[in-house]
């Protein structure tokens, strides 16, 4: 029975969406109150209903409801509850569902929360956000009904992918959907000022804090998958250029430029143009992530099996989305540029460079990962493009990126003395220079391209904390009144730029100088590596909840001495019939020290295990790197300029009458 409330809490929900799509936006043009405020009871209506639904379906994985197909599919009786809760978004049905609930509580929460915008706006935008629920919600109801039931039911169920069973993974998808998902509201924020035909520097900031959450959560989902890589598949790599890696990387950098440009749109009302582009491609790009994982154009860890006429009908939604909006930009975007001027040296400049730069790495991303796909479709040739394209063509774009960050935040506003700016930073480009050469030294002379990035990164280190401390006067007396003084958006500023700067440091280490081997071991065999000696001691049958494992003992020595005990598994998930690699790792801020088992795949290896032994220097900064940069994200969002909100829009001239 819950099932079947679920179903029909979802069929309640795209009626509530469809009412939202057309009453408010109707009433916004014809002035009428009435009809605009009925968006924020349809917006919170259809989240209610869609929590509803989602309970309902969690439900049915929690007490392994075998009738309902999608828990047959992706669950069973033994499997942890944790992974049970985590098989409510495993699938293609369940995730979709989760999709649309976030899509919308992000309308809802601007229906509450966003009390400072003007009701035409306001009724506009979530009307924008309803169109989208609409075409999911149909999607769903159509093509995915999550609460499919199957008969006759099957004994147990045939359990969720082993690879997804893992806490990074459990909560990894709800973070990124929020990022995804979130970058719908800046979209509806946008269209709806296009047809309203009015960006200001209150509508960017009515626009940053949704903008911010989104970035966060994305920045989030990403470095727990990137973690989860690395820990769970058993290669030692936490970015591969996956092209389902790269469809959220694009959002990502787009959302990020969408930042930078908001910021500008606010303080110096220009850009307008852009920030409006740019809010419409970060979830067109979301758009596209959905549509190559869902389509079967990939097969990918993370793809989702689905029938091709899934895909067509995402593609659908996918083409009225992006060509409508863009129609709609192209019509009135032409209208709306002006603001203030400003110099060729100024920090307007540098944020113009920051943004062309990351929409150029974002096109090299976008090219490298659609390139295979248009081709073989066309000639019916399969190609790979995997690191090598990316990291020639990425990395040179992002390393001047990186310089003009350090620079950017020293510039003033509308015209900056660069000579002056310069002068102030030459200690730091002397212990930056200082710096490289140290690291020259100890790498013993290369890669270059990786001490040159190294230099880079302390580059963007120094450049951020002179500029935090010349902010706050960091050397006299009554710092710590005005670092309690300043805004937390600036010192957010500041704390992700140097989250980045740390990431950089640990994508460095891991890349140019990951030592890496493999060999045949049995009880006694003695593997050396970067300075430690690693001896397999042998392997013993551990029993899991839903899995056998074999646990490898490893001791680890160094000089002689004794460091640690390191047991990796090999798990065999006898109803899923699969096999895991669990790795265990010696995580150190110097390094990492990462083995792995698996069997031999080599003849006349009987008693023998493959033991991969990698040392990875400086990985966990990616990690630490990742933190700052959420972490950096949170103090700009508890800001209280975000948190109050913009003035009142002054009323432009012969306006009528305010609703």
């Amino acid at each position: 029975m819950i099932p079947e409330l679920g179903q029909f809490a979802i069929a309640l929900a795209l009626i509530a969406a469809c009412v939202q799509s057309v009453l408010p936006i109707v009433g916004a043009a014809r002035r009428n109150a009435l009809w605009m405020a009925s968006a924020q009871a349809t917006a919170v209506i259809q989240a209610g209903l869609l929590i509803f639904a989602f309970g309902a379906l969690m439900h049915a994985f929690v007490v392994s409801d075998f009738t309902v197909r999608n828990v047959v599919e992706n669950s069973h009786s033994l499997k942890p509850m944790l992974y049970k809760v985590a098989g409510t978004w495993g699938s293609h049905e369940g995730s979709l569902l989760l999709w649309v609930l976030i899509l919308a509580l992000f309308g809802a929460a601007v229906a509450v929360m966003a009390t400072n915008i003007p009701l035409a706006l306001k009724a506009r935008t979530l009307s924008v956000q309803a169109w989208i629920s609409v075409g999911f919600l149909s999607f769903m109801i159509l093509t995915s009904n999550p609460f499919d039931r199957v008969f006759p039911p099957p004994l147990d169920g045939q359990d969720l992918n082993p690879l997804l069973q893992d806490f990074g993974l459990a909560i990894h998808p709800p973070l990124l959907y929020i990022g995804y998902v979130g970058f719908s509201i800046v979209f509806s924020f946008a269209v709806a000022a296009l047809i309203e035909g009015r960006v200001d520097p209150a509508w960017a900031r009515w626009v940053r804090p949704w903008t911010l959450a989104a970035w966060m959560a994305l920045t989030g989902g990403i470095a727990l998958g990137s973690w989860w890589a690395y820990y769970e598949l058993g290669w030692g790599g936490w970015w591969f250029w996956d092209p389902v890696e790269n469809v959220s990387f694009m959002p990502w950098l787009a959302g990020t430029a969408l930042l930078h440009s908001a910021i500008v749109t606010e303080k110096r009302d220009t850009f307008k143009a852009w920030t409006i582009l740019l809010a419409i491609l970060t979830f067109s790009l979301s758009l596209l992530g959905t549509f190559i994982v869902r389509s079967g154009l990939l097969t990918s860890v993370h793809a989702f099996a689905v029938d091709p006429e899934r895909g067509v009908y995402i593609l659908a939604l996918l083409a009225v989305s992006i060509i409508g909006s863009l129609a709609l930009f192209a019509w009135r975007a032409p209208a709306m540029e002006g603001g203030g001027l400003f110099a060729p040296i100024s920090r307007e400049a540098g944020l113009l460079i920051n943004n062309l730069l990351i929409a150029t790495a974002c096109a090299t991303v976008l090219f490298g990962t659609l390139y295979p796909l248009f081709l073989e479709a066309i000639t019916g040739e399969k190609i790979s493009v995997g690191p090598p394209f990316f990291n020639a063509s990425f990395i040179p774009i992002t390393l001047p990126l990186i310089i003009v960050m350090g620079l950017g935040p020293h510039l003033s506003w509308k015209r900056a003395d660069l000579p002056g700016v310069l002068a102030r930073l030459k200690w730091v480009g002397i212990t930056v220079l200082v710096g490289t050469l140290v690291v020259a030294w100890i790498a013993e002379g290369g890669p270059l391209l990786a001490v040159i990035s190294m230099g880079i990164a302390l580059w963007l280190i120094g450049a951020t904390i002179q500029d935090w401390a010349r902010r706050v006067k960091l050397t006299q007396s009554g710092a710590w009144a005005r670092i309690k003084r300043q805004p937390r958006a600036a010192h957010g500023m500041s704390m992700a730029h140097l989250g980045l700067a740390v990431l950089m440091v640990g994508a460095i280490g891991a890349s140019a100088w990951k030592t890496d081997t493999v060999s045949f071991a049995e009880p006694g065999t003695t593997v050396p590596i970067a300075g430690f000696k690693v001896t397999f001691e042998g392997v013993e049958q551990v029993q899991g909840p839903n899995y056998i494992a074999q646990v490898a003992t490893l001791n680890v020595t160094r000089d002689g001495a004794f460091v640690t005990q390191l047991f990796p598994e090999r798990r065999v998930y006898p109803v899923a019939q699969a096999t895991t690699t669990e790795s265990d790792i010696r995580q150190t801020l110097a390094g990492d020290l990462y083995v792995s088992i698996a069997e031999p795949a080599a003849e006349n290896t009987e008693g023998l295990w493959t033991l991969r032994l990698i040392h990875e220097p400086l990985v966990n900064f990616l990690w630490l790197g990742s933190v700052m940069l959420v972490l950096g994200g949170a103090l700009s969002l508890s800001d209280r300029r975000l948190r109050v909100g913009a003035p009142r829009r002054a009323a432009p001239i012969n306006a009528t009458p305010a609703e």
